[in-house]
């Protein structure tokens, strides 16, 4: 008999029928209901027992955290809450677990606690129900640009530049770390290193992108990036997952139709097929909202913010009018803001963004245009001199979803633009040769996908939307 999921169980129309299912036991109540769940579904399924006919020994082993495997009938549920449940015959202890030391007891659990026993978290509803939607958005990601003709490029990890030009790298080196060989001057000998030179774990994959854009059109990366920021804040990891496509002959205006539309759908996929995950991450926000104060509760719930996104057009509002309305409103003449805007040039923060996109404009917005001495090097230098043509793209509860730009395609202008920040030439000479060969107008922009499964299952640490965080201090597991 084939053995079915959980899932597909509960799917089924009431008809009775052998079946046989595996799983992990959640709870066995009263020596007669099993509830059993094999991570396919949010939902457990009820497995009922006839306790006069099975071994006693048998039953005391089906205890929480236990892989089982039933077999059985499948009926009409008596209960509440599920249209069927299995008539047990044979069960079969596959793993047993000690009911003294399983950490996942069917009681509410501390994210804190969860983090701790991050092998076991997704044993949870909650964690189990966001690595699935993590699951259906990667999907989600390589079905669009799939379907819109861009070929996926696996950009390098190990990197000798700093594509963001911060500093913040893991080096990666084999010399040995007592008595690494020292120039003549008394620095470390970096040409004895395994690859010659002080190499990195890359920050973005952006620039290789870059290239191969300029010769295959249109293409895109989705790989883990890294970031040595000692940050213990609850929006920072040290190793984390980019989206960065990266399009030839396409402008800043082009760039953001392809992020709206890229955004919008692969939010409305998850919205079309991971109904009821959503809808129990939903009300656990909500549940959770509920201890707050009115002022702190959010004006919108979960799945109404995801379809806030999908259904509203993006507004696309320069920086500098971005600031006007900003330096002019209520939160920042009284005060209420953390970071009052007082002048042109400042870079915005998240509680500013989240006004422009909740208060003002009722809508995703798109700011553009953005000074130039805040953005990187890279970013195409407008005619004013002063701002580049980057874009931001905001979103509610969140503030900065998207950051991308038309590239700077000129190469005097680049250098010059290098020179000023202290770049060297040599160190990305390659970089440089796309303007030296055939240059042409080309865009992109980077979407980091924690942010973005944070925004769609509502968990307020990103350290909880990654299977096994890094941060500072912890690379446990």
């Amino acid at each position: 008999m084939t053995t079915k999921t959980v899932a597909e169980l509960l799917s089924q129309d009431v008809t009775i029928q052998d079946v046989t299912v595996k799983g992990w036991v959640r709870t066995f109540r009263a020596n007669r209901f099993i509830s059993l769940n094999d991570g396919s579904t949010i939902n457990n399924i009820q497995c009922v027992v006839d306790f006069e006919n099975f071994d006693e020994a048998l039953l005391k082993r089906v205890t929480t955290g236990a892989a089982i495997h039933i077999s059985g009938e499948l009926v009409e549920s008596q209960g509440k809450g599920q249209s069927v449940e299995i008539a047990v015959k044979t069960i079969e202890v596959l793993g047993d677990s000690d009911p003294e030391t399983y950490p996942i007891q069917p009681k509410k659990h501390t994210f804190e606690f969860l983090r701790a026993n991050a092998h076991l978290r997704t044993r949870t509803n909650t964690f189990s129900a966001v690595m699935r939607l993590r699951s259906s958005l990667s999907f989600a990601v390589h079905k669009y640009f799939n379907e819109n003709g861009f070929y996926y490029m696996h950009t390098p990890i190990i990197t000798g530049s700093d594509a963001e030009g911060a500093g913040e790298m893991f080096r990666v080196s084999t010399l040995d770390q007592k008595e690494p060989p020292l120039t003549e001057d008394g620095n470390i000998d970096h040409t004895k290193n395994f690859f010659g030179k002080d190499t990195n774990l890359t920050v973005s994959g952006q620039l290789e992108a870059e290239t191969y854009a300029m010769s295959l059109g249109k293409v895109y990366t989705f790989g883990p990036t890294f970031r040595a920021e000692n940050s213990n804040t609850s929006r920072h990891l040290s190793e984390f997952w980019m989206i960065e496509p990266e399009v030839a002959f396409m402008d800043l205006a082009g760039n953001m139709d392809l992020a709206e539309d890229f955004m919008k759908s692969v939010l409305g996929y998850i919205l079309e097929n991971n109904k009821e995950d959503l809808e129990f991450l939903d009300k656990r926000l909500l549940d959770e909202e509920k201890k707050l104060p009115q002022a702190q509760r959010s004006d919108m719930n979960l799945i109404g913010k995801i379809k806030f996104v999908v259904d509203n057009n993006f507004k696309r509002v320069s920086y500098t009018e971005a600031i006007d309305i900003l330096r002019n409103c209520k939160p920042n003449k009284k005060k209420k803001f953390k970071y009052l805007i007082e002048e042109w040039g400042a870079d915005l923060q998240s509680e500013h963004e989240r006004f422009l996109v909740e208060k003002h404009f009722k809508c995703p917005v798109i700011l553009f245009d953005y000074p130039a001495n805040i953005k990187a090097f890279y970013m195409r230098l407008n005619e004013d001199g002063k701002t580049v043509r980057a874009m931001d793209i905001l979103f509610p509860g969140i503030g900065e979803m998207v950051g991308g730009s038309q590239r700077e395609e000129r190469l005097d202008v680049l250098k010059e633009k290098m020179k000023a920040l202290d770049i060297p030439e040599e160190e990305l000479w390659w970089y440089l040769d796309l303007r030296k060969y055939g240059t042409a107008v080309h865009s992109g922009f980077g979407l980091g996908f924690e942010r973005l499964v944070m925004f769609t299952t509502g968990m307020g640490n990103i350290r909880d939307v990654i299977p096994y965080p890094r941060t500072p201090q912890n690379a446990e597991f």
